[in-house]
Formats: C-alpha cells, sequence, structure tokens
C-alpha cells in the first residue's frame, strides 16, 4: 500500500510517497521551506503544494509534526505558531487536502520507522530515539510499543531547555565546533540515562549523518547510536502512522 508521507519542520516540510509495507520510497523527495509566519493558513497551503506536486489522488495521508498531537488536536506549537495550540489538526487538514490526513507528533513518527526498518528493530527493553533538528524531539519505545508525545526536549537545562543548547539549529546559531556542542550533547545524554535507564539511545533527525563526527566527544554508559533512516524516517514513519 503507498501513503503520501509529509513531515513538517521548524525550517523545511520534507515529502514522499512510501510503500508503508517495505518504508521503501516510491517517488522522489519534494523539499520545500517552512512558511514564516508558520500558521494554519501557510502551512495548508504547503501541504497543498505538495499533494499537487505529487498529483496525489490515494485516500490516505500522514503527517508528521512538531507538535503534541492528542484525539486529531495539536496541544502544543514547538516552532510553529501559536495558532495550533488546540487546533483540530486532523478534521481541518482532512478538509483542506479532501482526503483522509492522520497527524502525529514528528519524533514519534520517525521513531515509528526507525523501530521497524532501522536500528530499533526487535530491540528489547527502552529505546530512546531523539532527533536533532530545529529542536530536539523525542520517542520512547518499550518492547517495540511507542509511549507516545514525550517532549524530552523540552527538559530544563541552564536557563532555558536543552533543546536551546543541544539542537543543531542551536550548533549553527552560536557557530559551534562540533566538539564544543557535544558537550551540551552529552550532558543531555547522561541526564536522559539517569532519568530513564534506556537499553539504547539512537539519534535521528539532519544532524544524524554528521554521526562520525561528535560521537568521540560522547561519553555515555548507554549505547548510543545514529539511526539508520536519518533524516528520512519522519516521512516514513508519518506515512505508517496513517494507517
Amino acid at each position: 500500500m503507498e501513503v503520501l508521507g509529509i513531515d513538517v519542520g521548524g525550517t523545511g516540510i520534507k515529502s514522499n510517497i512510501i510503500n508503508v509495507e517495505t518504508g521503501e520510497s516510491v517517488g522522489e523527495k519534494l523539499k520545500i521551506k517552512t512558511p514564516t509566519p508558520a500558521t494554519p493558513e501557510a502551512i495548508i497551503e504547503c501541504l497543498r503544494e505538495t499533494v499537487e506536486n505529487y498529483q496525489w489522488q490515494g485516500k490516505k495521508i500522514g503527517i508528521g509534526f512538531p507538535s503534541v498531537i492528542k484525539n486529531g488536536v495539536s496541544l502544543t506549537a514547538s516552532n510553529i505558531d501559536q495558532q495550533f495550540i488546540n487546533y483540530n489538526i486532523d478534521s481541518e487538514f482532512s478538509k483542506a487536502l479532501g482526503c483522509d490526513v492522520r497527524v502525529v507528533n514528528d519524533a514519534d513518527a520517525a521513531g515509528i520507522a526507525e523501530m521497524t526498518y532501522g536500528k530499533g528493530k526487535n530491540v528489547k527493553g527502552l529505546v530512546i530515539f531523539i532527533t536533532l533538528g530545529t529542536g530536539i524531539g523525542s520517542a520512547l519505545f518499550y518492547n517495540g510499543q511507542l509511549l507516545a508525545n514525550t517532549e524530552l526536549g523540552h527538559l530544563k537545562y541552564k536557563k532555558s531547555v536543552f533543546e536551546k543548547y543541544a539542537s543543531n539549529s542551536a550548533r549553527e546559531f552560536h557557530h559551534l565546533s562540533w566538539k564544543r556542542w557535544a558537550k551540551d550533547l552529552d550532558v543531555y545524554l547522561n541526564h536522559l540515562d539517569l532519568l530513564l535507564s534506556p537499553d539504547l539511545i539512537l539519534i535521528g533527525g539532519g544532524v544524524s549523518k554528521n554521526f562520525d563526527l561528535y560521537k568521540q566527544y560522547l561519553n555515555v554508559k548507554v549505547k548510543v547510536d545514529m539511526a539508520a533512516l536519518q533524516n528520512d524516517a519522519g516521512i516514513i514513519g508519518a506515512a505508517m502512522a496513517a494507517v
């Protein structure tokens, strides 16, 4: 079965048609810039552009979105406009796109893909999957089962929260070397280990492809590894969540 998967991020909106039985991409990946401000109307226009690009006429679309999503409602607005708080996102997006749209937290979507087709496959115990991009997303899995909407990037740290120091956007904004940036990331990963005692931590998101440049600066007792699906995980998992 083929589903259009869309990964809405703070800086870019990525999409592709995914075979949900295999996790493989069917089409060519599209990336468009996330609008500023990222209001519901502006995001919907980008989604329409995406649907038109693929001439999508399928019955389902899955979307990973940077928000806590419960019962089809977005409850938070991380790196998007505040109008998305308490927004009926499933029904509004379905109406706008003319088909059945299922929206899930973006890190949960990426984690679902990595646990099914990546390095989390068949791993028992607690797996923490984190995405390092515009912010820090997190997804928790116990024996393969998702504990949704964890938002562990918003744990308090210094004068703010961890994602303001250990995300990829923080590294870029402050022009940090990999070594200097990895100091805060190492504190973050050790804090997760202290709180949750995971069996495995997987790093996804845009910066996962650079894992070899900073892994030597990480000193964490638990195994930390780069996610296999890297930056495509969100698209694949969004499509999977739709079915």
